[in-house]
């Protein structure tokens, strides 16, 4: 027999769906306690005994009994990305001077839209002799076809020909940056201090060379060092970019100092004096079987550790400026509120999984910033990343594969290349609705080639490969063509 969908339930969606143009902020729903707390949410309903209220983290649920009421419609979302003020650090690569000499190569390396391959080879060909400016000159063809590499998105070839740029100038200090710079882009802390650390020997007062250490010891979770160099750059050359981090680094280092630490094999954490030691080690042991489970699914092992704090409720909205409703975060290291608890229990489980999911996507594509943050260099789309991290909960498409599927047929679903950026500025039913289709691609990829097709994807986004271009190699497939699969793969699984 047909499952039968309710009317009122598909026009909430439909309403959502119109709602997804609109600009400023969007409506949402404030859960009131009885103890008088108020929780902000995309939206939330009560089920049986619990009230279910939809987050970034996922859909949360709280027992009905500590709920005194629901206010439909009576709060607003911020628009924008939580992480942005978390520590989204927007950093422009190190600038170079132009001389003369190298204005021509300028010209001659890359123009007309494309680099010129044939030009660069002479200028290697001249290097032989040995002679210093020849040399330089290769070097500076390669730095600039770098350059263009990295402006169009293809970071792999762009670092191919920053290390390039350095045999044929291995102590001058705008190259060593760059390949550092780079290296920072990747998440690769520890390897961009190692040519840091060469530019500092060459350049000790280089501004740049501090502003971008900073950045990767706050990469590495470690904040000492980062106020450390960011002073450090700020005493050699006034900078905007730096005093915003240097704020951002001191905010979180200010809250943390009071904060005990603990650590495994792949986390290390921060916590809260309010949070009990048996808590930490709980979350610690949850967060190792995770990271052993979708280890295996991705067939990938971050090479970084990943930072883990644990906040009070007021800590975690005065540290990260997220909305009221945003049950968890990640943007670089993950941030969760665990007021009240004891130990993990069943949903913080599940936050936990979700949140290291995205550090997982972050470091196999070897992004700078993670989640739904909007200024990334490189970065898997949101509905990638959503999607897969409900995934690796366990969530399915079930009923609501149904409800999509209606959606679709109805000509009213969302084109895939809208749901690549921020969600935050979607209603609650317009975000049910993401989160949805989101979940749905990965079930049907997953569903027909396996989690291969995933690492496959991920692999190419992290090369530098725009995401319809990497579905193209892996599932030759289009994002119209995956929709369609997507609705026949609903149809089949959940049409009936």
């Amino acid at each position: 027999m047909p499952h039968v969908i309710p009317v009122s339930r598909i026009r909430a969606l439909f309403l959502g769906l119109a709602l997804l143009s609109l600009g400023g902020r969007a409506v949402a729903d404030t859960i009131v306690l009885k103890n008088g707390r108020r929780i902000l949410a995309l939206s939330a309903v009560e089920e049986g005994d619990k009230v279910k209220y939809l987050t970034t983290a996922g859909e949360l649920s709280l027992p009905k009994s500590i709920v005194d009421h629901i206010e439909k419609g009576s709060g607003a979302l911020m628009t924008g990305s939580p992480g942005a003020d978390a520590a989204n650090l927007a950093i422009a690569p190190p600038a170079m001077k132009t001389t003369g000499a190298s204005a021509e190569v300028e010209r001659g390396a890359v123009h007309d839209g494309s680099i010129d391959r044939e030009y660069i080879a002479k200028l290697e060909s001249a290097a032989r002799s040995g002679e210093r400016q020849a040399s330089r000159s290769a070097a500076l063809g390669h730095h600039l076809a770098s350059n263009f590499e990295f402006a169009h998105g293809d970071m792999e070839h762009a670092l191919d020909d920053a290390r390039t740029a350095l045999n044929y100038a291995p102590e001058e200090p705008v190259f060593l940056l760059n390949v550092g710079y780079l290296l920072l882009r990747r998440s690769e802390f520890k390897a961009s201090l190692e040519y840091l650390e060469r530019v500092r020997r060459f350049a000790p007062d280089n501004a740049d060379v501090p502003k971008l250490e900073g950045w990767a010891y706050y990469g590495l979770n470690k904040l000492d060092q980062a106020v450390a160099e960011w002073k450090r750059a700020l005493a050699l050359r006034p900078d905007q970019e730096v005093q915003v981090a240097l704020d951002k680094a001191l905010a979180d280092k200010t809250e943390e100092e009071s904060y005990k630490e603990n650590e495994s094999s792949h986390f290390k954490l921060r916590y809260s004096g309010a949070a009990a030691p048996a808590l930490a080690r709980d979350v610690l042991r949850t967060l190792e079987r995770h990271y052993s489970e979708i280890e295996s699914e991705l067939n990938f092992s971050p090479p970084e550790s990943i930072g883990v704090i644990l906040y009070t409720q007021d800590a975690f909205s005065d540290i990260t400026k997220a909305p009221a409703w945003a049950g968890a975060l990640n943007d670089g290291r993950i941030r969760v509120p665990v007021q009240g608890l004891a130990a993990v229990d069943a949903e913080l489980s599940r936050v936990l999984r979700h949140e290291l999911t995205h550090s997982f996507i972050a470091q196999k594509t070897r992004s700078a910033c993670i989640g739904l943050a909007a200024s990334c260099a490189i970065q898997a789309p949101t509905w990638i990343q959503e999607g897969l991290a409900q995934w690796m909960e366990g969530q399915r498409s079930g009923e609501n594969g149904a409800v999509l599927l209606q959606i679709y047929n109805a000509g009213h679903a969302i084109p895939l290349s809208r749901l690549e950026g921020s969600w935050l500025h979607m209603n609650g039913d317009t975000a049910r609705y993401a989160y949805g289709w989101a979940l749905a691609n990965i079930e049907y990829i997953v569903a027909t080639g396996g989690m291969v097709d995933i690492e496959r994807i991920l692999d190419r986004i992290g090369a530098g490969m725009p995401t319809e271009t990497a579905l193209r190699e892996v599932l030759h497939s289009d994002y119209n063509d995956l929709m369609q699969s997507t609705a026949d793969y609903l149809r089949k699984s959940y049409g009936r």
